[in-house]
């Protein structure tokens, strides 16, 4: 192993509850949509690329309509969570701090361009990462971003820390071990390894 990868909701911090009350705030009084957002709809629809969230809230919508729609949303929820960071997991930082004295670390998620950014300025844990890629930068299934990333970085032996079946599936793909944060959001019945808790990571690796 030469490296560890991220994801980052369910993984990192749980920002569902910050997220679904700006998401909710802006398509009511923004876009003047009869929709509730909930912390709890979120959990099951997060770890998904922004496009398929957005179809599945706004099935009623055209497609532009849903993109634009989603954007709108992500702003404020990048304005909300800038203004206040969402719960990290515990002892986070004390297993970053630790783990980057012996890895690199990098973050690769399913989420918009900008969100992983403002985790890091959010959280004040951005000293800790040598860097991140995101389907919004990329355009591309999280199998072939965690690729991408490994090319950027000269990675050859990475291991990715997630919570969904999703994030298991992309590893099975890219080929490279899967450690399943049971904290999270998710359910992954056969994962490589587990932990409960950030610091798990510590004794695992």
């Amino acid at each position: 192993m030469d490296s560890i990868i991220f994801d980052v909701d369910g993984t990192l911090w749980d920002s569902t509850e910050i997220v679904a009350k700006s998401w909710d705030s802006y398509l009511h009084d923004k876009e003047h949509m009869n929709i509730s957002i909930t912390a709890e709809r979120l959990m099951g629809l997060f770890g998904q690329p922004l496009p398929a969230i957005a179809a599945q809230l706004f099935p009623d919508v055209p497609e532009s309509e849903q993109l634009r729609i989603i954007d709108g949303c992500c702003q404020a929820e990048h304005e909300a969570l800038l203004e206040t960071c969402a719960p990290l997991y515990e002892n986070l930082e004390e297993t970053l701090k630790y783990l980057s004295e012996k890895y690199p670390l990098y973050i690769v998620s399913n989420c918009q361009a900008g969100y992983i950014e403002v985790f890091l300025k959010s959280s004040g844990l951005g000293k800790y990462f040598k860097g991140h890629l995101c389907f919004g930068d990329t355009g591309m299934e999280k199998n072939d971003t965690i690729l991408r990333l490994m090319e950027i970085h000269h990675l050859e032996s990475p291991v990715y820390v997630g919570d969904t079946m999703g994030d298991f599936l992309s590893c099975q793909k890219a080929n490279i071990p899967f450690i399943f944060a049971s904290y999270g959001f998710g359910d992954v019945p056969e994962p490589d390894f587990q932990i409960s808790c950030p610091l798990d990571l510590t004794a695992l690796l």
